[in-house]
């Protein structure tokens, strides 16, 4: 790679950005440790795209880098296909709708056809669309549950999957080159804004996937349901609405300063519905409507967060409870011994125990959801009506190949509202789960790193478990290990170690699109004569041990 100040001069002659532009002198004229931090490298590719803090460089997402990524992709498309054609959509973060139009006439400018989707979606109204047009790839901007400065793309490929390796390996490789070698987009390279093969359309996709959510389970049966909801300033609400209506559900009870649209997120410091605080105006609205159940979109609408009333105060649901709620929802309303579940090796060991009840087919996947879709699209004779990972992600159907905030959603209110049909809720329901199954009660410590010193040091401490294991946690004695990036399992190689208890499990792994380390802990425990109490057993030890592992790599 160029040095920082070539790559920040090369920069600087294609940015259309004032203010980026006004950045990048600056800090060519003072030199030191920030020039070097954005323009030293560039992002690379993580979970099925690209996604960083908004900013001048190629260490940070702005119409350069887009720009560039899109050429990356349109080379990768031309060279699989004559003439490919790409649906474009965006989200309401800052910048989205000019980094996908980029995207449109950048795309054009190579000579492909793109359908680019006038207003702000969710994910999965784009993930549908390619999915049933057919299209030779699919790119969102959106950075999802991101910090609020942050934005990002996310890539779908003809399957109409998140792509896999080795097309980002190629997308990557062919954007370090650009970087590189100076050879970034101009703007006279890009199609004009009403170019004839950019397409501006939107109406008929968003009825049309509305139309098949509906589908996936017929209309309500009993519109009884007093349901609280917030789509957390992001994109879900209008279309979770009109789902609601034309499925015959009753409209939920919306908080009202977060209904909006709003790339600032300004009620909430960090707009993921896993973080502390940030479902507390949710709570209240629960709490004033008394609410049977309560659900959070995550800002592109493909994650569900659910909050339920219990006789101790309201519970957040982790997401390996809602996943096994879901999944007993729907083996439950289906039939067939084609049918496929599928959840990650950090998820719950449930869904697992689920399948076998039903006697369906299990699969279980790297995390991501471009890893879930995998099985049923390597055997087409299995029918995928179920997949989930514990990061509050649901795919239920056939309609998209991702996760799907709104579907699910829809699953959950029929859910609790069959449940308060029969004068039960869904508390009832989890500890009918943990009576069939055994009590599985899981955790997640995250730790971020503001500092790449710290995230190094924690790295080399990962490293050090893997070669050096140990052989108690917490006080209990380590059964087996398994490192995922050598040892030869059934899965692609991946930064993950596993350690097996007696009854439980721990997961180490860094995250792939955060400067993150995730650890997991599961304990499986038999239900007893009191359910709620070995609920707080099992939670004491899967804290535990998820606690003293965070410890060893700190």
């Amino acid at each position: 790679m160029t040095s920082p100040e070539a790559t920040a001069h090369h920069w600087l002659s294609v940015d259309p950005d004032p203010e980026h532009r006004a950045r990048t002198k600056l800090l060519l004229t003072q030199g030191g440790p920030e020039l070097e931090e954005r323009f030293g490298d560039h992002l690379r590719f993580g979970t099925a795209g690209i996604r960083g803090p908004l900013g001048a460089g190629p260490m940070r997402i702005n119409q350069v880098l887009i720009r560039a990524t899109t050429v990356a992709i349109g080379q990768c498309l031309l060279n699989e296909h004559q003439e490919p054609t790409v649906v474009i959509g965006f989200d309401a973060r800052q910048q989205s709708d000019i980094l996908a139009n980029d995207v449109a006439r950048t795309l054009a400018g190579l000579g492909i056809a793109v359908t680019l989707l006038p207003e702000a979606i969710p994910t999965p109204v784009l993930a549908y669309t390619l999915l049933h047009t057919g299209v030779e790839a699919g790119i969102m901007i959106t950075a999802s549950h991101n910090p609020r400065h942050d934005n990002g793309m996310k890539v779908y490929w003809s399957d109409a999957a998140q792509i896999i390796s080795p097309i980002d390996e190629k997308i990557s490789a062919l954007l370090q080159k650009q970087i590189s070698d100076g050879e970034l987009p101009r703007e006279s390279e890009l199609a004009d804004h009403h170019h004839p093969l950019i397409t501006r359309d939107g109406t008929t996709e968003i009825d049309s996937y509305i139309s098949a959510a509906v589908r996936i389970f017929g209309p309500a049966k009993d519109a009884t349901l007093n349901l609280a909801y917030t789509p957390l300033h992001g994109v879900g609400y209008q279309v979770l609405a009109k789902t609601f209506a034309k499925s015959g559900l009753p409209p939920p009870y919306v908080v009202t300063e977060q209904v909006e649209p709003d790339g600032e997120f300004p009620t909430i410091d960090f707009p993921n519905p896993e973080e502390p605080g940030s479902l507390d105006l949710l709570l209240n609205l629960a709490r004033n409507i008394k609410a049977d159940v309560a659900l959070a979109n995550d800002p592109d609408a493909d994650r569900l967060a659910v909050i339920i009333p219990t006789p101790d105060g309201w519970r957040h649901l982790s997401g390996d409870e809602t996943g096994g709620l879901l999944a007993e929802y729907v083996l439950d309303n289906s039939s067939g011994r084609d049918r496929l579940v599928v959840t990650t090796i950090v998820s719950s060991r449930l869904l697992a125990a689920q399948a076998t009840h039903h006697g369906v087919q299990y699969k279980e996947t790297l995390t991501g959801f471009k890893w879930i879709i995998r099985p049923a699209l390597e055997d087409p004779k299995l029918r995928l009506v179920f997949g989930y990972e514990e990061a509050l992600g649901y795919l239920i159907g056939d309609i998209v190949r991702d996760k799907d905030g709104i579907t699910a959603a829809v699953a959950l209110a029929q859910l609790a509202m069959s449940a308060k049909a029969e004068g039960r809720t869904i508390l009832d329901l989890l500890h009918d789960l943990w009576h069939q199954y055994g009590v599985h009660r899981t955790t997640r410590r995250t730790q971020r790193f503001e500092n790449p010193e710290d995230k190094k040091h924690a790295m080399s401490r990962l490293d050090s478990l893997r070669r050096n294991p140990p052989t108690e946690i917490a006080g209990y004695p380590i059964l087996a290990t398994t490192d995922y990036r050598e040892d030869n399992t059934d899965l692609p190689s991946a930064n993950l170690l596993e350690f097996n208890f007696d009854g439980g499990r721990l997961l180490v792994r860094p995250s792939g699109t955060e400067p993150l380390l995730k650890i997991y802990a599961e304990v499986v425990m038999p239900t007893g004569t009191d359910v709620t109490k070995t609920e707080i057993i099992a939670d004491n030890t899967v804290a535990a041990l998820a606690n003293a592992a965070l410890d060893l790599l700190l």
